[in-house]
């Protein structure tokens, strides 16, 4: 079978295999869906984790069976040792020049080198693509000439190729629908491989200084018992087993609608606050 890793992520790959009691090729092939998702999110559709699911690197995993909690749990694991994995190992090997590759190129890499290796890549007549959601660039080739974009929160799914003028010759599809690159900021040569530039960390945290405890009260008149409140039907009792599994599926959803970009990160956390609240 033809390498698609380097001996080094090999290696790794087949620890992680033997400490999550997975095969090989499932975690390769989660390995894979990691990568496409720029090491924070993944799309995947493996039967030795339950078949299709996603993950998001700090949000919701969803699996198949959506009250399976230990699986979720094991995918959440899995997934964040292979996004650090890719951070800190050369995990695919330059394609060879004048080979196929990985990607099936019959040529030489076309994109600049400071881009590393796309998660997908190909080309029709005079046009060619490359992806790299790991540092949010496009690389398009058309008729020799090579540029380059910065894909912005667009995580790219698909790709459409017809025929006609450019920038209309290619198209692509993300979550949040099929547009082509001239609504994508071209870069310039400096900014190529700049990695976009992570939210600063939190200051230290200091502890305050204690200050000496007052000194006590005086005791006070204890105070008239407040009539009790009226008893409540059970079935209007908040956090029974009919309200909880319909928060856990209002969360789901709001979690599917998040995935989407339909809701933002602060109203999916506002909500999914919320609705924790109420189990």
């Amino acid at each position: 079978m033809e390498a698609t890793v380097t001996p080094e992520a090999g290696t790794a790959i087949a620890d992680i295999a033997q400490r999550f009691g997975l095969s090989y090729d499932a975690v390769l092939a989660m390995l894979f869906a990691v990568n496409s998702g720029g090491g924070t999110m993944a799309q995947f559709s493996i039967p030795e984790l339950g078949g299709s699911g996603q993950w998001m690197q700090g949000g919701m995993t969803m699996v198949g069976d959506m009250f399976d909690y230990a699986l979720k749990g094991r995918v959440d694991a899995l997934c964040n040792e292979l996004s650090q994995l890719l951070a800190t190992t050369t995990v695919f090997p330059p394609a060879t020049a004048g080979g196929h590759g990985r990607f099936g190129m019959g040529s030489n890499n076309w994109w600049p080198a400071d881009l590393g290796v796309p998660s997908s890549s190909g080309g029709q007549n005079d046009s060619r693509y490359a992806v790299f959601p790991a540092t949010r660039r496009l690389a398009i080739q058309i008729n020799g000439v090579t540029r380059v974009f910065d894909t912005g929160d667009h995580q790219i799914g698909g790709v459409q190729q017809q025929q006609g003028g450019y920038p209309g010759t290619v198209s692509f599809t993300s979550q949040f629908g099929t547009f082509d690159v001239s609504s994508l900021r071209e870069l310039g040569t400096n900014e190529v491989a700049e990695t976009p530039v992570a939210a600063p960390a939190p200051p230290p945290y200091i502890e305050p200084v204690s200050s000496p405890a007052p000194e006590p009260a005086p005791p006070m008149e204890p105070a008239a018992p407040e009539p009790a409140p009226p008893m409540v039907p059970a079935a209007q009792v908040p956090g029974s087993s009919g309200d909880s599994d319909a928060i856990i599926a209002a969360i789901e959803s709001l979690a599917g609608l998040h995935q989407r970009g339909i809701l933002t990160d602060e109203e999916f956390a506002a909500k999914k606050s919320e609705l924790l609240g109420r189990l």
